[in-house]
């Protein structure tokens, strides 16, 4: 009996190991444009096996970012997964989808591979972000979250525009990134406080609530504080 306990017991801890850990989340890419000219070049410059990689290490980027350090913290997702597509467009997510533009990597002049990081990088983020129920009336304030995380890990290209320009707070990606960096600069970790408040609908009253100052003004200070 007790050499049966034994082997039961080393079965059972096998088995532990062999699983994954509660809320592991699982990575996957595939290229279905690898005969297109765009898909071989994300062959050859980046990679599947590079492109899941950054799949993780942009997930755990995002949950740095937001505060996010237990899985109760975050969306229910199990698993992240990117698809190289012949399709029009840079990238769009769906889900915990992301869907990348083998013709933009194909027709892309510069760095392919730091370009695709970014993107990727950017694309995450919308696996992760609360609030996307309200995307499409304010659509702005979540694609300036998602480049504000591109921004942050080092992946802003150089054409964005600098701090300071834009025409409005929530003119999104790179105009609305630098404005939350600059929001961030007055209280770190105020982009973690504002993704969590989306969890419950978007409201500009959330830049008072955490700043002290309506978005408004904030908007002026900011582009005070650059003489724009």
């Amino acid at each position: 009996m007790k050499k049966l306990h034994v082997a039961v017991v080393a079965s059972l801890l096998a088995l532990a190991a062999a699983a994954p850990a509660a809320g592991a989340v699982t990575f996957d890419a595939t290229n279905t444009a690898s005969g297109t000219p765009g898909g071989k070049r994300f062959d050859q410059a980046v990679g599947l096996d590079y492109a899941e990689q950054v799949l993780s290490d942009a997930s755990t980027f995002v949950w740095n970012t937001f505060n996010q350090p237990s899985p109760a913290d975050r969306r229910p997702v199990d698993a992240v997964t990117l698809v190289v597509e012949d399709i029009g467009g840079v990238a769009f997510t769906g889900g915990s989808d992301i869907h990348l533009s083998a013709q933009y990597v194909g027709g892309y002049s510069g760095d392919v591979k730091t370009e695709v990081t970014g993107v990727l990088y950017h694309e995450v983020v919308h696996v992760w972000q609360w609030g996307l129920q309200d995307y499409g009336a304010h659509s702005g304030i979540f694609e300036g979250i998602a480049d504000y995380v591109r921004l942050k890990a080092g992946y802003a290209p150089g054409h964005w525009v600098q701090p300071g320009q834009g025409d409005r707070w929530d003119q999104g990606y790179d105009v609305t990134a630098r404005f939350l960096d600059y929001c961030d600069s007055l209280q770190p970790g105020f982009v973690a406080q504002l993704n969590a408040k989306l969890k419950d609908g978007y409201s500009e009253d959330y830049f008072l609530q955490i700043l002290g100052k309506n978005v408004q003004q904030l908007w002026q200070d900011y582009k005070a504080k650059y003489g724009v």
